[in-house]
C-alpha cells in the first residue's frame, strides 16, 4: 500500500535521533490513526484484538453521527427553512464550533505529549464532538474554546490526560460556560439563529427549552410526539431521542458503552419521575394561597401535571444516558457498581429538575456529581465482595 510504505519511509526522520525526533509523539498519533498499531504488549496482560482506542473512539463518533445530523436539520427548521436548505444551514452554523472544538483541544493535547514526551491520547477524537453537540447553536466561539481549553487542562491533563480524569471532559466544558457565562446556556434565548443566510429571517427561533418552558410557565407547547422525535428547541444534538438510542444501538452492538449503566439510567430517571408525581398528586395544591405560595405551587404543579416517562425524551438526559453516563474512564467499573452508579445518576437528575428551578435540566449536575462518587462505589462494591469470599472461607475450613 502506497500510504504504508510512504509512512514507513518517513518514520525515521521522526524518530528518537532523527532530524525531527521531537515531534516522534505528534507522528505516532497520526500513524495510529490512519493504521492499526503492529505493537505488542511486552508484560502483563496480553490481548488479541485489532481494536485499540482509537477504534473503539471511531465507534463511539459513528454512534453520534445520528443526533448529529438532525441537529443540523433542526438548526435549520427552527431558523425557517425546510429540506436540505435547513440542513446545510445548521451543518454551516455548527461546523465553527466543531473546528473551534478540534483545534483548541487537540492543539493542547499536542502540545502536553510533545512536552511529556507521551503518546497523544485518543478520547479527545469523542470529546471534541460531544462539546458542539451539547451547547446551544448560539454560543459564542470565544466561549467554546474558553471552555475547551479550560476542560483539557483542568480536567484532563493536569489528572495525566485520558483514562486519568475524574470528570467528564465534555460536561466540564458545558458546566463552566454554564456557570461562568450562564444567559448564553439557559434563559429565554437559549436557542436562536440570528444569521440571514439563504433566506433565513432574523431571530425566528427565539425561545426557551421545553423544559425552561414548563418549568415557568407551567404548559408544554410540544407534542410527546415532537419531543422524542426531537423537533424542539434545545442544545444541537440532544433533542431526537430517535437518534440518540439509534446512536445506543451501535455502542450496545459493538460492546463499546455498558447497557448496566445505560439502562439503570433510565430506570432511575423514570423511578424519581413517578416518586414525585405521586407527592404532587398527593399535595392539596388546591388548598395553598397562589400569591404566598407561588414557587411552591408551580413545583408541586410541575410534579404532578409532567408524566414520568416525559422527562425521558426531553432536554439532555436521553442523551447523557448514552454518550455521557457510560464513560468508561469516569463512570463505575464493577458491574454491581454500574447498576448503582446509573441509578442515582438518573435518579439524581430528576431530582434536580422538579426541585430545583434554577436548573431546570439537572442532567449535567447529576453525572458530575456520580463521577466523583463512581470510585467510592466500586471501593464498597469490592470491599463487600471481598467480605463475602472470606465468609466462605471461614466456613469452608
Amino acid at each position: 500500500m502506497g500510504l504504508r510504505k510512504f509512512m514507513d519511509k518517513i518514520k525515521p526522520t521522526f524518530s528518537k535521533g532523527g532530524r525531527l525526533g521531537f515531534l516522534e509523539s505528534t507522528f505516532e498519533a497520526f500513524e495510529t490513526f490512519l493504521f492499526v498499531p503492529n505493537t505488542t504488549t511486552t508484560r502483563g496482560v496480553h490481548i488479541r484484538d485489532c481494536n485499540d482506542m482509537k477504534r473503539t473512539m471511531i465507534v463511539v463518533v459513528l454512534a453520534l453521527i445520528p443526533a448529529f445530523l438532525f441537529g443540523c436539520y433542526n438548526t435549520g427548521l427552527f431558523a425557517g427553512l425546510e429540506g436540505f436548505r435547513a440542513f446545510f444551514y445548521g451543518l454551516v452554523r455548527v461546523l465553527p464550533m466543531l473546528c473551534v472544538s478540534y483545534i483548541v483541544g487537540l492543539g493542547i493535547e499536542f502540545a502536553f505529549a510533545q512536552a511529556r514526551g507521551h503518546e497523544v491520547n485518543e478520547g479527545f477524537l469523542v470529546t471534541g464532538l460531544l462539546i458542539p453537540m451539547i451547547f446551544p447553536v448560539s454560543t459564542p466561539l470565544w466561549m467554546v474554546a474558553l471552555s475547551t481549553a479550560f476542560s483539557v487542562v483542568f480536567c484532563k491533563e493536569v489528572f495525566g490526560g485520558t483514562g486519568m480524569n475524574v470528570f467528564n471532559p465534555a460536561l466540564v466544558a458545558r458546566a463552566f460556560a454554564f456557570f461562568a457565562y450562564t444567559p448564553s446556556m439557559s434563559g429565554a434565548a437559549v436557542w436562536y439563529s440570528d444569521w440571514t443566510m439563504m433566506g433565513a429571517p432574523v431571530d425566528t427561533a427565539s425561545g426557551a427549552t421545553a423544559l425552561e418552558q414548563f418549568s415557568t410557565t407551567g404548559t408544554m407547547t410540544f407534542s410527546p410526539l415532537d419531543a422524542f422525535l426531537g423537533f424542539i428547541p434545545g442544545s444541537f444534538g440532544e433533542t431526537s431521542t430517535l437518534c440518540i438510542l439509534i446512536g445506543a444501538a451501535i455502542l450496545l452492538l459493538t460492546g463499546v458503552a455498558s447497557w448496566r449503566t445505560m439502562l439503570s439510567v433510565f430506570a432511575g430517571g423514570f423511578l424519581m419521575a413517578l416518586f414525585f408525581n405521586w407527592i404532587g398528586s398527593t399535595a392539596n395544591i388546591e388548598g395553598l394561597d397562589p400569591e404566598e405560595n407561588a414557587s411552591l405551587v408551580s413545583m408541586l404543579t410541575y410534579m404532578r401535571d409532567v408524566p414520568a416517562w416525559w422527562h425521558l425524551i426531553v432536554g439532555g438526559f436521553a442523551f447523557g444516558a448514552v454518550f455521557m453516563a457510560t464513560d468508561p474512564v469516569t463512570s463505575a467499573q464493577t458491574n454491581k457498581g454500574k447498576y448503582i452508579v446509573g441509578f442515582l445518576t438518573g435518579a439524581i437528575a430528576i431530582m434536580i429538575r422538579l426541585v430545583n428551578p434554577a436548573y431546570p435540566e439537572g442532567m449535567m449536575l447529576s453525572i458530575l456529581f456520580m463521577n466523583a462518587l463512581a470510585p467510592l462505589v466500586d471501593y464498597y462494591v469490592v470491599e463487600a465482595n471481598v467480605a463475602r469470599r472470606k465468609k466462605r472461607m471461614k466456613l469452608a475450613k
